[in-house]
């Protein structure tokens, strides 16, 4: 039997000045994830020498110039500068941002040209990104101009998956933004990527209301009956198993958010809020319905625990797991689709 190849992981360094390179140096440390993936990470030798000797680590890396060069079981480490940087923990620094998107650059470039299998970023600062040829507000929005598809976040855990509506958009601007348009092409890809990359095969997705108490028969706005209630009706008959809107300030506590396979939440905080009180630090944020394959921790830079020693990695590990969990679930599903005796074979 063939031996089934191992997926490459591609790894953006992140905020040099934050928790990025902690996280990359402990997690592969334990030399079994070198059994699951091989990782190649995009920055500098110089910088990852550093984070070794800073770390106490006694990680060895090869050291390679472009993503075709990575070998098997060893932790690959693409030069993407070679320059001395000047690492200060725990500062913002804008140079150090310059860093960041360089390292995401080359990363995403070689995740398009499939010499990468799954991308998997490193917490960035999104103030000090910000440049006259970077103008994103973070990983989300900078994967859809250079990928294929609409791009969707969703943070996922074991028992919990929450994608928004509206993301990385000011309180005030999310009610005008949400349209029947907007409802109907979240709720597909959150569908499709529940079907495609989770293996569920008839999802049961939940949408929370817009206003609170879903706007109490036009009491507190009147968004959930003019649009969010007709577009839910409408995708209802299509055949999908979408419920609500749902009052948000009780569907967590009350448990209810067990019943379903994932959560639709209008805007950023209504959906992230009880995420990560729910599953902080087990949780992953997954860019969902683009070609490619991107995943990262919940967390940000971390800045007032950077160089440390203690960070949490299993955010981070998460993120590689289901990256690949991912990555495998679509390859399969694209056997299923495209040879009909095998997915007859797997239908129960």
């Amino acid at each position: 039997m063939e031996k089934e190849e191992k997926i490459k992981i591609g790894i953006s360094i992140g905020d040099l000045n934050g928790i990025g390179g902690e996280l990359i140096i402990k997690t592969f440390e334990d030399n079994r994830m070198l059994e699951f993936c091989t990782p190649i990470i995009y920055a500098s030798v110089k910088s990852v020498t550093f984070f070794k000797r800073h770390f106490k680590s006694n990680l060895e890396f090869n050291k390679i110039q472009k993503a075709s060069q990575a070998v098997n079981s060893k932790i690959n480490v693409v030069s993407v500068w070679h320059e001395d940087v000047k690492i200060n923990f725990g500062e913002e620094d804008q140079k150090i941002g310059e860093y960041a998107i360089k390292s995401l650059q080359a990363a995403v470039e070689d995740l398009k040209n499939d010499q990468i299998d799954v991308l998997v970023t490193a917490p960035i600062n999104k103030h000090n990104i910000q440049s006259d040829v970077f103008k994103f507000p973070g990983h989300t929005d900078y994967l859809a101009q250079e990928l294929q598809g609409d791009s969707l976040m969703f943070m996922v855990s074991e028992d919990l998956k929450v994608g928004l509506l509206t993301d990385h958009v000011p309180v005030s601007e999310v009610s005008s933004q949400i349209t029947a348009e907007l409802i109907e092409k979240k709720i597909s890809i959150i569908h499709n990527s529940l079907v495609n990359d989770f293996n569920i095969r008839k999802p049961r997705i939940a949408i929370l209301g817009i206003n609170p108490h879903t706007g109490d028969n036009g009491v507190i706005g009147s968004e959930d009956d003019t649009v969010l209630r007709p577009t839910l009706e409408t995708i209802k008959s299509t055949g999908q198993l979408v419920y609500g809107p749902y009052a948000a300030d009780s569907f967590f506590g009350s448990k209810n958010y067990k019943n379903f396979d994932a959560i639709i939440a209008t805007y950023h905080d209504q959906g992230l809020i009880p995420f990560k009180t729910l599953a902080f630090g087990n949780g992953v944020n997954y860019t969902a319905g683009l070609n490619k394959v991107r995943t990262s921790p919940d967390h940000g830079t971390a800045y007032e625990i950077a160089g440390k020693g203690v960070a949490d990695i299993t955010s981070f590990k998460e993120a590689i797991f289901s990256g690949m969990t991912i990555f495998r679930n679509r390859k399969m599903n694209q056997k299923l689709t495209s040879n009909p005796l095998l997915k007859q074979s797997r239908k129960r």
